[in-house]
């Protein structure tokens, strides 16, 4: 699932209407209407897989000119609630989240379940060490491996979905020199341990960039995030701060350093005293 926003709010009409016909031709798609603070009126869409979001994506540019902003991919998760009072106040005792920022209090959850997928790979079993790396460190669980000829191996995984839909494939065709294929399929439902990571600029909670991960994955998916927005958002006229948090934990941190202008850039030569009138000018001004 991935959430897509109309570059422009009032372009909302239109791209409803560009992806009802876009859907006409690929019924593979599925639409609901989905709503954002900060982002506005959207849709969620549901693809077979990446190549066919970006294929998609890309008809929606070229044939309808539509600018849009697309977030990163969620899948469902199951969670059971503890508590008669809650199970009847949220409807069940089995919900499935898809949206980060509906994931209940921490407090009221017994369980947490993670859609799991089995995967196959097809690689020359000289690519087997670095293969066999990248799908430990996406927590896959190998189940089986045997030769199908002589140079070529067949390897049964299973993996959390959420470890595969972005870009896995990529880092896989990258390790084994694109020699390397891979197919998967549902294997349904798996105990494991979530958290909700939030992203927070000077305290205050991004709902866009809000996860949900996997407890052993927090921590330095966190600081990534962090090193990115860092790396990614112009300088303002204050500091900005940007943390990574789970619930009151911040697990990340970098900081923004405020935009100064050099007033003494244009000095050259002379004593200070010129240096510190221009520094005592620009303080009077900020006052």
């Amino acid at each position: 699932m991935r959430e897509i926003f109309p570059g422009d709010q009032s372009e909302t009409l239109a791209l409803k209407s560009s992806l009802q016909k876009l859907v006409l031709t690929d019924p593979a798609v599925e639409i609901r209407p989905e709503a954002s603070a900060a982002l506005g009126n959207g849709f969620r869409l549901g693809f077979l897989g990446l190549l066919h979001m970006e294929v998609f994506n890309q008809r929606l540019e070229q044939e309808f000119d539509a600018q849009t902003v697309i977030t990163a991919p969620s899948v469902p998760y199951k969670i059971k609630i503890k508590g008669a009072k809650n199970i009847k106040q949220l409807g069940g005792e089995v919900l499935i989240i898809n949206n980060p920022m509906k994931l209940p209090d921490i407090n009221i959850i017994e369980e947490y379940h993670e859609p799991m997928v089995s995967g196959t790979i097809i690689t020359p079993d000289s690519y087997l060490s670095p293969i066999t790396a990248l799908c430990m460190e996406r927590r896959g669980q190998q189940v089986n491996s045997h030769y199908i000829n002589q140079g070529n191996l067949l390897m049964c995984w299973k993996f959390p979905l959420s470890e595969v839909i972005v870009d896995f494939c990529d880092q896989l065709k990258s390790v084994s020199s694109g020699f390397a294929s891979f197919d998967y399929e549902d294997a349904g439902y798996q105990l494991t341990e979530l958290v909700r990571l939030d992203i927070l600029l000077n305290e205050n909670i991004i709902e866009e960039l809000s996860q949900i991960v996997h407890l052993s994955r927090a921590r330095s998916l966190g600081g990534h995030m962090c090193l990115r927005l860092k790396e990614t958002l112009p300088p303002a006229q204050f500091a900005i701060k940007i943390q990574a948090a789970i619930g009151k934990k911040i697990v990340g941190r970098e900081d923004l350093k405020a935009l100064k202008k050099d007033v003494t850039a244009k000095l050259y030569g002379g004593d200070r005293t010129r240096r510190d009138k221009l520094l005592a000018r620009q303080k009077e001004g900020k006052e």
